[in-house]
């Protein structure tokens, strides 16, 4: 396999993943969340009359049932293309508009909502446009970013005022341009909703990689199957090789208690809350199943080059413009209401989905029988460390 091109599909697949891809159904997971949301029912503020950009895809359908739950109603802005299968009960108390955020907005002329969550900016004009159209009959705008407005991640405190690139540098090869703009667009975008609604009206959360049941890139259902199956497990990375993620749903449902609180400004949503290195990552996500696991650690980055291992999210090779990835400071999300549920909880879930009837087993042989995965490697992977190991 091409070392160069793997790594590039990855980052363009991870990147991309927060944006717009669809959810499957599960009503395992629309159940749990109704609890969830349920319970803080008493406690909700003000009902709210909130808009959200996107709406059907992955973050979107989270934010939808915790709304619904606490007493919001909610209207959606789509092409229409993506149907939502997670929570389609509650999607019967959902007004649903239709347009493009490319060249049609006009279903959102002249209507008012009290907040606007914009999920789906994926151009910088995009933001622009519909900012500029909704500042007036909107009280707060809530935009989507990503930690990706760091890159390159190096010689910083990545704090939430920390400077972002809003220019490509210059000399930047092919593979790394990429993740350049998409970051580069984040930063640009931010501004062009402070710049619509002010500062006192924007609200921009920057999740890391958010994982959990649904999450159509499978870039973090190597955990939960492999461990579920306990025995030999190879675990990558240094023991001081950090790692960063985030549930969905956790997003999800801070950014609809941010709204409720008008509290504005710009948040990393960052987890877990303490800082957290690969080695301990895995053991705990192993409480999540019965199955006995022992731990291979292979900590020499050059064999993990060599045999096409330079991520397994949530680990990613800390080396080079990559090396401060999992090292966004989260300080200031934690002390406005983020919250993390339980790692096993986020294992366990992503489990239940991906072997419930919401995932083909066309989808699943993907995955489990790809033969460049790691799944499928790692037995032979592990042969190869041993005898070099004893070499």
């Amino acid at each position: 396999m091409n070392l160069r091109k793997s790594r590039r599909a990855f980052l363009q697949l991870g990147i991309k993943a927060g944006i717009a891809l669809p959810f499957l159904s599960s009503t395992l997971f629309a159940c749990s969340s109704k609890k969830e949301a349920g319970e803080a029912d008493k406690n909700t503020a003000a009902k709210l009359n909130i808009l959200i950009l996107g709406g059907t895809s992955f973050l979107g359908p989270h934010q939808i049932a915790f709304a619904i739950n606490r007493g919001h109603s909610v209207t959606t802005f789509t092409r229409g293309k993506t149907r939502p299968s997670v929570h389609t009960d509650l999607f019967d108390q959902v007004e649903q508009l239709v347009g493009d955020r490319e060249n049609d907005l006009s279903a959102l002329e002249n209507r008012k909502w009290d907040v606007v969550i914009d999920n789906s900016g994926r151009k910088v004009d995009w933001t622009k446009k519909s900012a500029d159209l909704l500042k007036d009959n909107c009280g707060l705008y809530l935009y989507i970013s990503s930690t990706g407005v760091f890159y390159p991640y190096v010689n910083s405190t990545f704090k939430e005022d920390d400077e972002v690139l809003l220019t490509l540098p210059e000399n930047v090869d092919e593979e790394a341009k990429y993740i350049y703009e998409y970051g580069i667009m984040k930063a640009n975008s931010e501004l062009a909703a402070i710049d619509a609604f002010g500062a006192d009206r924007t609200i921009v959360v920057r999740p890391t990689y958010m994982i959990g049941p649904a999450d159509k890139t499978n870039r973090f259902i190597h955990w939960p199957i492999r461990l579920s199956k306990g025995g030999e497990v190879l675990v990558p990375g240094k023991e001081n090789d950090m790692v960063q993620y985030i549930d969905v749903r956790d997003v999800a449902e801070w950014t609809i208690r941010l709204l409720e609180e008008k509290k504005t400004g710009t948040f990393n949503a960052v987890g877990p809350k303490e800082a957290q290195n690969m080695y301990s990552f895995v053991e705990e996500a192993a409480t999540a199943f019965d199955a006995e696991s022992s731990f291979i650690k292979i900590d020499d980055y050059n064999f993990l080059k060599e045999n096409d291992i330079e991520y397994i999210v949530p680990w990613i090779m800390p080396i080079g413009d990559n090396q401060g990835t999992a090292h966004i400071n989260n300080e200031k999300a934690f002390k406005n209401g983020l919250q993390n549920r339980p790692l096993k909880t986020t294992l366990k879930d992503t489990y239940d989905w991906w072997y419930s009837d919401a995932v083909s087993q066309e989808q699943r042989d993907k995955v489990e029988q790809d033969p460049a995965g790691v799944l499928a490697r790692e037995q032979s992977i592990l042969e190869k460390w041993k005898v070099n190991s004893v070499g």
